[in-house]
């Protein structure tokens, strides 16, 4: 499978826990922008993709018009016939009812929508610009147009936040006919707004382990299952695209700060909008080409983060030799002994009570 990744780095207001490559007061550049994005997008011309996300930044600030002159200028180059998922990121403050009726006439068949709480205090406290009762009514509209598939995020550890306004959330959105929920811890990022002023009423490291822990039990008794480390879904309504890169498969990121991994090879898109404007297939950076010993540790790693999956590491030696995996079955074993993984004797997976501090784990599995 490969998939296809598009950055729109435009927003109307950035933030205060945000360190995506994202811009605000730059829409006047949309235009240009996407012309950029269909000349950069010749580049793989004659490539098939399966999934196509666009993510951002707010990619629904792109309006009907200019999403359909996107759509359309990147199926000039690109085959896009074999798409079985269409994934769009849509803010509540930017969803309206024409937007989603370009959507799906644009192909998309899943949208994402940034809810991140349906408290106003909460949202207000990080400077989102929408409240609750947009969030509540861009679910309703794209579940009126047909959208089967509807994701949400939703954070855990805002300011103020309580078991009581997250389960309530929780209570409304599967209420709502959502198929697909994505819990984020929030976290301080460097040179965030947040992490030079955090609020007193930020919940402690344990108090937001624990709001996760009741989320995570709230969702499985509503049949969602946990299938990765922040992803619940109902069954058959898992992101295809984001699999993909957990199970190590090819993408394809077109836009500024973009990533891609193709033949072998990942190198990303430096960070810059005027020079990507300027010169759509220039800035390439950061390329990088692992050897087999390297690239297996690498998908060990992202296949871990599949709860119900996991990692089959005879996969593992097919592709890559059986020399090259040893060291890090051995390394696989030893945290098995010590109990941070599960291994069933065909797969290994991440002990239960280690979902939340897996980043350590991690680190050994990629210690190359």
């Amino acid at each position: 499978m490969r998939g296809l990744y598009i950055h729109l780095p435009f927003c109307v207001k950035k933030c205060s826990y945000c360190d995506f490559y994202s811009l605000p007061a730059r829409l006047g550049s949309l235009e240009s922008y996407v012309q950029a994005v269909v000349h950069e997008s010749c580049r793989y011309a004659g490539l098939s993709f399966q999934t196509l996300y666009l993510g951002g930044g707010t990619p629904s600030l792109l309006g009907a018009r200019n999403l359909r002159n996107l759509v359309g200028g990147i199926r000039k180059s690109l085959d896009l016939s074999k798409l079985v998922e269409s994934t769009i990121e849509v803010n509540p403050e930017s969803a309206t009812s024409e937007l989603f009726e370009a959507v799906k006439e644009a192909g998309f068949n899943r949208v994402s929508i940034g809810v991140q709480s349906l408290s106003d205090h909460e949202l207000q406290s990080v400077g989102r610009i929408h409240n609750a009762a947009q969030a509540i009514e861009a679910i309703k509209i794209a579940r009126r147009l047909g959208f089967k598939s509807v994701s949400v995020d939703i954070i855990i550890g805002l300011p103020g936040q309580s078991w009581s306004t997250l389960r309530k959330a929780l209570e409304t959105l599967v209420g709502a006919g959502v198929a697909h929920i994505s819990l984020y811890c929030l976290s301080l990022e460097e040179g965030t707004p947040l992490e030079k002023s955090p609020p007193e009423d930020l919940p402690l490291d344990d108090t937001q382990a624990q709001l996760f822990e009741q989320a995570r039990a709230f969702l499985l008794g509503c049949e969602f299952a946990h299938y990765e480390i922040s992803n619940f879904a109902l069954k058959g309504y898992e992101c295809l695209h984001n699999l993909n890169y957990w199970r190590g498969g090819e993408y394809v990121g077109l836009g500024p700060a973009a990533a891609s991994h193709l033949y072998g090879r990942r190198f990303r898109n430096r960070a810059d909008l005027d020079a990507y404007v300027e010169r759509p297939d220039g800035i390439i950076e950061d390329v990088e080409e692992l050897n087999a010993r390297d690239k297996a540790s690498e998908e060990a790693m992202l296949r871990l983060r599949l709860l119900v999956e996991g990692l089959d590491v005879s996969e593992l030696a097919a592709r890559f030799g059986q020399d090259n995996i040893e060291p890090l079955t051995s390394r696989l074993d030893r945290m098995a002994h010590d109990r941070l993984l599960v291994f069933d004797g065909l797969r290994y997976r991440l002990t239960p009570s280690r979902i939340l501090t897996s980043n350590p784990i991690f680190a050994e599995v990629l210690c190359f």
